[in-house]
């Protein structure tokens, strides 16, 4: 990336807000809370503006969490901390399970839990990253790992769907479906990394929303961090990583398995793959979502929006994308710190009344720099794995439709290596990946 400012970019990659707006809908509708659906509309809401933030706080790296009984390592000091990708800074215990804990745990959440035979461990770890421009930064992370006295672990990297508030991720709140899916996987004796991506949990800044090398970079850099805590309590990461994510992280699935398959980390290779309910055809969703198609599309649009104009610059002023009176207030509203509840609550619920029309038709009819950026998005499944690859998916999803699921396994398909896709039923998006989870931890045992 460039240090030109994102005011320079707006023209040359005004196409790209089209992109920014279809990837949107399909990498966001995932994991918005249901409660984003029933949010009364913008014109009863309060001013966006007015909107409070959450109040629940956000723990800092270094700040010892309300679990009882856990602890909080730091670095000894800046001067004698690592700086390569994915050195540890901090690592605090954010919960300590019996099996029979986690089996409640999962139950509430409405996952199978027979297959949880261990008692988990799990710790917030802060590690170095780089950010989607190349500087040096912070991001956070779920480390799992089962009560065991097994000394060498085998590996499972889980990829979160799509989250607006920085304090719902795994690493910090622990009613979260991430929490549990990374609860299961370490109660039948994996170690599971669980990156929080860039700007999440107690990351800086905000989330390079839908991002290919910033979202790959996390979950490498989590996965170096893993394995740097299960050194220092003597114990060994397999190098084969079992990598499984659900919506957003569907796509991740495959862009990191594919980093893996092609050495991007000198030690880890890729072990398995199973992406849960993937937006994989990008393109076709964004069109969708511009003809307000997808459910909640204005705040899975504005979403990706605001972030890419964060990136690349998509717009030299609000007023470009997004209709007044909510352009003077929706980039304030994904600053990590709204919930998708409080979003919804601010801006309309249809695209078409977010959107300025001109917007919106670039949407529709992508071309130039946005249709080569979609390319990048809508092929992460065209590539040839060494692994079996098996995609999960529900006929009844009204967010992700399931042809998404066709794309991928056409494109993996025609590369030699048709998937198994086993379809979860009628099933809505969230139920999917409940659903879908204790059959990936059958798959990866």
């Amino acid at each position: 990336m460039t240090s030109t400012s994102p005011r320079s970019h707006g023209r040359r990659f005004a196409a790209s807000a089209v992109l920014a707006t279809a990837c949107a809908a399909t990498l966001l509708a995932p994991s918005v809370p249901a409660a984003a659906a029933t949010a009364p509309p913008a014109a009863t809401a309060p001013p966006a503006a007015t909107v409070p933030r959450a109040s629940a706080p956000v723990p800092t790296a270094h700040q010892r969490p309300t679990t009882p009984g856990s602890t909080s390592r730091s670095a000894p000091s800046p001067g004698s901390v690592a700086t390569a990708r994915g050195s540890v800074v901090s690592v605090t215990e954010v919960a300590d399970l019996t099996a029979a804990e986690v089996a409640t745990r999962l139950a509430k959440s409405g996952i199978d839990a027979a297959q949880a035979r261990y008692g988990v461990r799990a710790y917030r770890v802060v590690h170095r990253t780089l950010d989607a421009k190349g500087t040096p930064t912070t991001a956070s992370a779920l480390v799992a790992v089962p009560r065991t006295a097994r000394r060498h672990l085998q590996a499972v990297s889980w990829l979160h769907g799509t989250t607006v508030y920085r304090g719902d991720v795994a690493s910090v709140n622990a009613d979260s479906t991430d929490r549990a899916a990374a609860l299961l996987f370490a109660a039948t004796g994996k170690a599971v990394s669980a990156p929080d991506y860039l700007g999440l949990g107690v990351g800086p800044g905000t989330h390079p929303y839908g991002d290919p090398r910033a979202t790959v970079g996390a979950a490498l850099d989590a996965l170096r961090a893993t394995r740097t805590v299960l050194r220092r309590d003597g114990r060994t990461l397999d190098r084969r990583v079992q990598v499984s994510g659900f919506s957003q992280g569907g796509p991740a699935t495959m862009m990191v398995g594919r980093a893996l398959q092609r050495h991007a980390d000198p030690y880890f290779r890729l072990g398995g793959l199973a992406p849960i309910a993937g937006p994989f055809d990008l393109s076709a969703f964004e069109a969708a979502a511009a003809n307000d198609e997808v459910v909640r599309s204005s705040l899975y649009l504005a979403y990706f929006t605001v972030a890419w104009n964060r990136l690349y610059g998509l717009y030299d002023a609000p007023g470009e994308a997004f209709r007044a009176p909510y352009d003077t207030v929706v980039e304030e509203l994904f600053d990590g710190d709204h919930t998708s509840s409080q979003i919804a609550a601010a801006l309309p619920p249809a695209s078409k009344d977010l959107f300025t029309p001109a917007f919106l038709d670039k949407v529709r009819h992508p071309t130039g720099e946005l249709r080569h950026r979609l390319n990048a998005l809508d092929t992460t499944c065209d590539w040839r794995p060494d692994v079996p690859v098996q995609l999960y998916h529900a006929r009844g999803d009204k967010d992700v439709a399931y042809a998404n699921a066709l794309h991928c396994a056409r494109q993996l398909t025609a590369n030699g290596v048709p998937p198994t896709l086993t379809d979860i039923g009628d099933a809505d998006h969230n139920t999917t990946v409940r659903k879908a989870l204790p059959q990936v931890a059958r798959q990866f045992s």
